[in-house]
């Protein structure tokens, strides 16, 4: 009796024994499959984030290739009117300069005009002494009335006789001859051959005279 419960014993040991190995690989099976499981997790978990982090890149990439779109058009419609702005600006530079160029010729055509209606006087009266029939004098006087209406048509005109009277200006005079003569100074103009006239600063024709020392 006590072998047999000697060996019923033993039995049940052997299969704890068993019983225990087997739960330790189950255990151990069961932890594998965990460290499995967790590591599938993890990898999951990385595959997600990588994802998210990839969209979001794609996110901002396609805002900043919008905004570069956008700033494009913009820059576009900004050329465009540049260009308008340049085209109009050429076309009126175009037709100012047509515009000034017909004003000058104008201008110019009427300061002509002017001119011959103060000097034609002088010339009707000219012709009128070349006709008169009768002695020197009475050619003279009307040469004489006919010079100081010319001189009057000057005078209206703004242009005045150049002074060719003491120092030679060759701002004003133009020497064409020169002599020795102690009893002028240096410089100092002895003669004048042609009268010069100037209109304000400006000189129209200059005094030709002849200078001293």
């Amino acid at each position: 009796m006590s072998e047999i419960n000697k060996d019923e014993k033993d039995e049940n040991e052997e299969t704890l024994k068993e019983e225990n190995v087997e739960c330790e690989e189950n255990e151990s099976s069961s932890e594998i499959l965990e460290d499995e499981e967790k590591l599938e997790d993890e990898e999951f978990e990385n595959i997600e984030e990588d994802e998210a982090s990839s969209k979001k890149e794609l996110e901002e990439m396609k805002l900043i290739k919008n905004k570069l779109k956008d700033e494009n058009s913009k820059l576009k419609n900004e050329l465009d009117t540049v260009k308008e702005r340049l085209l109009r600006t050429a076309a009126e530079y175009e037709n100012y300069r047509n515009r000034t160029s017909k004003e000058k010729e104008g201008i110019y055509t009427d300061a002509c005009i002017d001119v011959l209606k103060n000097v034609l006087p002088a010339l009707d009266n000219m012709e009128r002494a070349v006709a008169i029939e009768g002695n020197i004098d009475d050619l003279k006087k009307g040469i004489e009335m006919t010079l100081r209406q010319f001189k009057d048509s000057l005078e209206k005109l703004g242009v005045e006789e150049i002074d060719a009277t003491g120092e030679f200006d060759p701002n004003l005079h133009n020497a064409v001859m020169h002599v020795e003569d102690e009893s002028y100074g240096e410089s100092a103009i002895v003669e004048v051959l042609q009268k010069g006239y100037k209109k304000q600063d400006k000189v129209i024709r200059y005094s030709m005279v002849r200078v001293a020392n």
